[in-house]
This record gives C-alpha cells, sequence and structure tokens, in this order.
C-alpha cells in the first residue's frame, strides 16, 4: 500500500523501488505503481527541496549562456552599453519597463523572471 512520503528515509526507499520498477512491462500493477510513487516523490520534493525562482540578471545570464549570447548582444539590444554593463556587473536592482519588453519579446525571457524583486 502507498503512503505519502514524510521523511528522508521514505524518499529514499521510494526513489530505490522506482528504480526497481523501472524495468516493469508496460501495463502491469508495476508500473501503476511506478506512477503513483513518481507522484508521491515529485510532491515530497517540491516541499523538502524548493527551488527559488532566478533573479533577473541570472535569467539574463542563462538566456546568454544559452544562446551563445555575449555583452555586445545585449548592448545592441538595449541600446546602451553603460545599461549592458551595468545590469552584468549586477548595479541595477531593477530593470525597466523597456528593457524587460525587449528581452521578453526578443530573447523570450519569461517576464515574470525580469521583474522579480530583487532579495533585502
Amino acid at each position: 500500500m502507498l503512503h505519502p512520503i514524510k521523511t528522508p528515509e521514505q524518499h529514499r526507499a521510494a526513489l530505490d523501488r522506482i528504480g526497481l520498477l523501472m524495468l516493469a512491462e508496460a501495463d502491469t500493477p508495476e508500473v501503476d505503481e511506478l506512477e503513483a510513487l513518481a507522484i508521491l516523490v515529485q510532491h515530497y520534493e517540491r516541499e523538502a527541496f524548493p527551488i527559488d525562482p532566478p533573479t533577473p540578471l541570472e535569467a539574463i545570464e542563462f538566456r546568454m549562456e544559452q544562446m551563445g549570447y555575449r555583452q555586445t548582444d545585449l548592448t545592441r539590444l538595449l541600446g546602451s552599453r553603460s545599461r549592458a554593463s551595468e545590469i552584468l556587473s549586477g548595479n541595477i536592482n531593477r530593470l525597466s519597463i523597456t528593457m524587460i519588453r525587449k528581452l521578453h519579446k526578443e530573447w523570450h525571457i519569461p517576464a515574470d523572471a525580469l521583474i522579480r524583486e530583487p532579495a533585502p
């Protein structure tokens, strides 16, 4: 019988069981158990290991790395070398609406990542 995962020990046991169930044949009770365990593990991990959303700078740096962009590409997008430099050095606490729109529209960075409040 499956139960909610509440401890690290239960989590480890569930992961071990999932490892065994990965070899199960399709359309068997083991596959149903695998799916249910995966949901329980996912729920536990979301609670036990929360991941903070990225800061605007982290979101920009991640997209630059993904796409092979450099500071010159950010300068071209924003139209200001000094603004691009300030952003990448972390000297700007908040991006302007114009910058957010350009980064979202042209580089497809989620707007919510660009408007996140800086940590206190």
